[in-house]
């Protein structure tokens, strides 16, 4: 056995989603880092072991616009790039990659924390080291670090150094929330094992182990749904152990599982019920139970039901989520009711830094499921790509407390807004924040383009699609941008075939807040004459001029007989709805949906990447070049991007976007931020696969150019190739203008910019 000693400015122990987000991110910002993880790889319940999807606030395409960025957001499109298929295997190489790119991060597999050295009294705990044993080869190693960082999903770490935390339901009159129980409990969410199955192409019989659960002893098979198709997380509802300690009973918990997969898979094969069946065989089955709930530490801010759902502002937000309330009876498989019980808020939620550091350890932050929030609340926030998110917004606290000497509260309350900079200038998940970082040399210039989108339409191309008739059975809706005002609106609509006119009854709704993209707001109604057949422009006279840019939803209301016009293009910045009606798919088939959630009441269910045909009047500035510049990075309240007029030719794009300065700037460093179609629901194992290896809205080939005192334009860089959202570039030039020339795209047709941001020496 070695006894090793081992000095960074930062520990960041557990390698999920959350640990890995936190240690890249730390690491980015020239701190060392250790990044402990007690598995052999990395991504926890994502890993290539478990197999969890790894979903976020998208919420399975539920939210709009609302894809995770920073570092989630690379691998995610990393990973759709390189792994089309949805691979697992290949799945924990894209994220190993991510972690072995950065120099300043030192990576320890299957390495087990098991001791830690704080002092200090009950309220003011200092974390000192903690030590681990590397399985397999005999090292005892000390970690000594500034800051440390709980992300071991359990909260092991934190439990050692003495930090508060809880484990269980809180009772319904301590933070006031509608879905806890009357009395505080130990009750938890279950762990799950998965598995998967494939087609062997002849007859595979299955000899059931002596320890297969049988199912006709079990209420599973009325209360759940066997299918022959499902494989992995289609089985998420495989789940036990909610009234036992998921920690210290968790080989217990594991053999229940899997006597269970072997039931469940023994009824399949064996049953009769399930004649397609025969030539499926058992591909791969978890060993490793995927936890969902254990420690919850206690921070600055206790999360609750009601900030998800009431989508609270946070000052200190710093990272969102999406996903619903979601909790899980605590019988798990073998409970009567349905598996689980969700609900939306109307758009995504934020979550504030005070949340992710520990109310009594001086030098904690945590990330992932077991951040400072509620049961209800930790319901919501406990899905990998949120966790992943927090990772990053916590591993850049822990960096600038090393770097500025303070303590994660002292950073919290005394310069909040260096990190809200800090996770900006990242392009991390952060929505409804400006960038006002006053380092940015772009904020003191003149902003043009090349040509900017300014007219909002949507039209059958003379020489293309003409478009197909969608029948006016239910309500559908345009969310649109308006930056000034919204004056009229023409809709291309087929009349009743019946030769009788009709009317139609038009609607603007506000969104209620600028992060959201349902109806809230009901703003005007107007009725529009419909002749026969057709299809013929109408118009709808809406008038609307708001005090400041923002979006509106358009809706038109069911009209039997009559049809707008789909056409299978995107207009930038405008989304297309239909009402959910009788018979549409749920989000999940096999979880009953509540009432009154609005947000499930307008679906983009097949009409992603199609627009009703529009036209609005006036031309909008909302796609002007200087989007791009101080803004918010993504869309809130419009899509907040520069956008160009249509392009002749996508590979030969010959676009620009220029800053100019009133004097001469001395550069050091570019940060472009492009379009990556954050609307687009991605998933690492392709429980929805997109069409796209890379996002067409991506600029592919590009050049950064300075105007020399002579007034020529010089070439700092060319990339070609890029398939990346942020780019960093490190440049050396003297001069009063620069510009981004946008040589070709990946297909879409028309340039994207998010950001342009210039840093001097």
């Amino acid at each position: 056995m070695r006894e090793e000693e081992a000095h960074y400015d930062i520990a960041v122990i557990g390698g999920g989603l959350a640990g890995v987000c936190a240690a890249i991110a730390a690491a980015r910002l020239g701190r060392s880092v250790a990044l402990v993880n007690n598995r052999p790889v990395l991504g926890g319940n994502s890993s290539s072991e478990i197999r969890v999807w790894v979903c976020g606030a998208t919420a399975h395409g539920v939210h709009r616009w609302a894809r995770e960025t920073g570092i989630m957001g690379e691998l995610y499109t990393e990973n759709q790039y390189r792994n089309p298929e949805g691979n697992p295997y290949y799945w924990d190489q894209v994220v190993l990659d991510a972690v072995l790119a950065e120099p300043n991060l030192d990576l320890y597999l299957n390495t087990d924390i098991r001791e830690a050295h704080a002092s200090g009294p009950d309220d003011a705990r200092e974390l000192h080291s903690c030590t681990g044993w590397m399985m397999g080869s005999e090292r005892r190693i000390t970690f000594h670090a500034r800051q440390f960082l709980d992300c071991t999903g359990d909260g092991l770490l934190g439990h050692l150094a003495g930090a508060r935390y809880r484990v269980g339901r809180e009772a319904q009159a301590e933070h006031g929330e509608p879905w806890a129980p009357d009395e505080a409990d130990e009750a938890l969410l279950g762990s799950t094992i998965l598995f998967h199955t494939k087609d062997a192409g002849r007859p595979v019989k299955f000899v059931p182990p002596a320890y297969a659960r049988d199912l006709t002893t079990t209420p599973i098979l009325r209360n759940r749904v066997l299918r022959t198709g499902d494989n992995g997380c289609d089985y998420w509802w495989i789940e036990w152990g909610g009234e036992l300690d998921t920690v210290h009973d968790n080989e217990r918990i594991r053999d229940e599982l899997q006597a269970v997969i072997m039931g469940i898979w023994d009824h399949i094969k064996n049953s009769g019920e399930f004649p397609d069946a025969a030539n499926l065989t058992l591909e791969w089955v978890g060993s490793l139970p995927g936890k969902r709930e254990y420690r919850r530490f206690v921070g600055d801010h206790v999360l609750t039901q009601q900030d998800i759902l009431g989508q609270r502002q946070f000052e200190d937000r710093v990272a969102f989520g999406g996903w619903s309330v979601d909790l899980h009876p605590v019988q798990g498989m073998y409970a009567d009711e349905p598996g689980a019980r969700q609900r939306y808020a109307d758009g995504i939620f934020h979550i504030p830094l005070r949340s992710l550091y520990s109310v009594n350890v001086t030098n904690l932050h945590f990330a992932g499921r077991n951040i400072s929030a509620t049961h209800i609340a930790f319901g919501a926030t406990r899905v990998m790509a949120t966790c992943a998110t927090l990772g990053e917004a916590a591993g850049t606290a822990a960096a600038l407390c090393v770097e500025e000497g303070l303590t994660p509260r002292e950073l919290a309350t005394k310069q909040p807004e260096l990190v809200r900079r800090t996770l900006l200038r990242q392009d991390a998940s952060v929505i409804g924040v400006r960038d006002d970082d006053p380092a940015d040399l772009a904020h003191a210039a003149r902003v043009s383009a090349s040509s900017h989108l300014g007219r909002l339409a949507a039209e059958p191309s003379p020489d293309g699609a003409q478009g197909e008739p969608y029948p006016l059975t239910r309500d559908l809706a345009l969310l649109l941008p308006v930056d000034p005002s919204l004056d009229a609106v023409d809709l291309l609509v087929h009349g009743a075939p019946d030769g009788q006119p009709g009317e139609l009854v038009v609607e603007l709704w506000g969104t209620g807040r600028p992060e959201n993209a349902v109806p809230v707001d009901h703003l005007t109604t107007t009725t529009v004459p419909v002749p026969p057949g057709g299809p013929h422009w109408v118009t709808a006279r809406l008038d609307h001029h708001p005090q400041e840019p923002g979006h509106a939803v358009l809706v038109v209301r069911a009209c039997p007989g009559a049809s707008l016009v789909l056409v299978p293009e995107r207009t930038d910045g405008v989304l297309a709805f239909r009402r959910r009606a009788e018979g549409d798919a749920a989000v999940d088939h096999d979880i009953p949906e509540e009432e009154g959630q609005l947000v499930l009441e307008w679906q983009a269910r097949g009409l992603r990447r199609h627009t009703f045909c529009f036209r609005a009047s006036p031309d909008t500035r909302a796609l002007a070049p200087e989007r791009a510049v101080g803004g918010f990075q993504r869309p809130y309240g419009g899509p907040q991007m520069w956008c160009s007029q249509p392009l002749a030719d996508p590979d030969r794009a010959d676009e620009w976007l220029r800053l100019d300065w009133d004097q001469q700037r001395q550069l050091a460093e570019v940060r472009v931020v492009f379009d990556d179609d954050v609307d687009e629901y991605l998933n690492n194992l392709h429980r929805h696969r997109t069409p796209f290896e890379v996002m067409p809205e991506l600029v592919r080939d590009y050049r950064i150019q300075h105007q020399d005192s002579e007034g020529a334009w010089q070439t700092l860089l060319t990339v070609t190739g890029n398939r990346r959202r942020h780019r960093v570039h490190r440049i050396a030039a003297q001069t009063r203008a620069l510009r981004l020339m946008v040589d070709a795209t990946h297909g879409a047709p028309r340039a994207h910019v998010v950001a342009f941001k210039v840093y001097g020496a």
